[in-house]
């Protein structure tokens, strides 16, 4: 795992275990993609869809309540003005005191700090409509990322290199437990109305790992969680196709496969068949132990219907802008459930007119990477899930 500059039990456990595999290889192998984070994030971003307990049960308010500077935050016993106040460009307090970070920003799972409160949908409500807990939240916001080196520019969430970027960056390269952080702030900005301010950030971040190479090894962290804690899929498929296009060594880029594994995987889908007929190979595989004496149309069928149950539910409208490919042998086997899925679909056939080689891997390999994320994701909260 990667060497860290000081403990981290400042945010969520799974996160901490998982995010910290990739970085120390990267220059020698290429890094995977971390099942732990794929899950993680599918859970943050569809709501955390199995978490029961938030139905019935409603805390104290006393993230609201830390926040109107009612209660300080255990168990330090300091008020939020306080730390608005005195600790603000005290940067050696915001390194290494590990348990104001929950505090600061809740979210809807339990950290290591487990005085702090998790997050309820009662919580959130009430926190929006309360003034001044929004106003400290964000100049909370503003101070933290000024301890990594941003300043927040305007209302809209655009961010610009501090004064002291140049030290600042230097200590976030290093210092990686810092990482977990900002997926910790990324995620409650998300929560507590500032959904808009992620993107901005995120967009930063990656110009400056992989453009500027001011903080490269971040870039693994930005890929696998920042990213993937921003909720819209056109906005993850913009961030994703950036970092393509800048990320090296090129071949290395862990959500589009090497060139020539691609090259071979586009040929099958330019033949001129029609939509349901391409599939007929891996379809008779997977229906052989079933009903192999079926007629093809309703292997067809049967097939769509078995593999619709595996594919996570598709954001309205955004089909007929998803190019279609099939880059490599590995995606191909998790591509194929999701094209009889809507293969009846007119715009099925894109790829067969797009002339440009380039365009098309920044295009496709992002947005069908995480849609394999979404469908693992997926399987994994609702393994038994029969409905269609």
């Amino acid at each position: 795992g990667r060497p860290r500059s000081s403990p981290a039990p400042d945010e969520d456990a799974e996160a901490a275990g998982a995010e910290q595999g990739g970085d120390s290889t990267e220059a020698t192998a290429k890094p995977k993609r971390s099942f732990y984070a794929a899950r993680d994030l599918y859970k943050y971003r569809h709501q955390y869809p199995q978490n029961f307990k938030d139905i019935r049960y409603q805390n104290d308010l006393s993230n609201l309540r830390f926040y109107k500077n009612k209660i300080p935050f255990k168990p330090d016993g300091v008020y939020i003005e306080e730390v608005l106040n005195k600790w603000k460009g005290d940067y050696e307090k915001l390194e290494y005191n590990h348990t104001y970070i929950q505090w600061l920003f809740p979210l809807r799972e339990q950290g290591l700090n487990f005085y702090a409160k998790e997050l309820t949908t009662y919580e959130i409500e009430e926190f929006k409509k309360t003034k001044e807990a929004i106003r400290r939240f964000l100049l909370a916001y503003k101070m933290m990322i000024e301890f990594f080196g941003i300043k927040l520019i305007d209302e809209t969430g655009n961010v610009a290199r501090a004064t002291n970027w140049q030290e600042r960056f230097q200590h976030l390269n290093e210092s990686q437990h810092n990482y977990l952080r900002i997926t910790r702030i990324l995620k409650s900005l998300g929560e507590l109305g500032y959904e808009s301010f992620k993107s901005p950030l995120v967009k930063f971040i990656l110009h400056e790992a992989l453009v500027e190479n001011t903080i490269p090894n971040i870039k693994q962290s930005a890929l696998e969680y920042f990213v993937y804690t921003i909720r819209d899929r056109r906005e993850r498929r913009k961030l994703l196709r950036f970092a393509q296009k800048h990320y090296t060594p090129s071949e290395n880029f862990i959500w589009g496969p090497p060139k020539k594994e691609q090259s071979e995987g586009s040929k099958a889908p330019k033949m001129p068949t029609p939509p349901g007929s391409g599939h007929s190979n891996q379809t008779s595989m997977h229906k052989k132990s079933k009903e192999s004496k079926n007629a093809s149309s309703a292997v067809h069928l049967n097939s769509k219907t078995a593999e619709e149950k595996k594919v996570a539910p598709k954001e309205t409208g955004e089909e007929a802008e998803k190019p279609r490919a099939e880059p490599s042998e590995e995606a191909a086997k998790s591509r194929n459930g999701e094209k009889d899925s809507d293969g009846e679909n007119s715009n099925s056939q894109p790829e067969k007119t797009i002339d440009s080689p380039t365009k098309k891997n920044e295009n496709s390999s992002p947005s069908e990477k995480e849609e394999e994320d979404e469908n693992t994701s997926k399987n994994c909260e609702n393994p038994g899930n029969a409905s269609s």
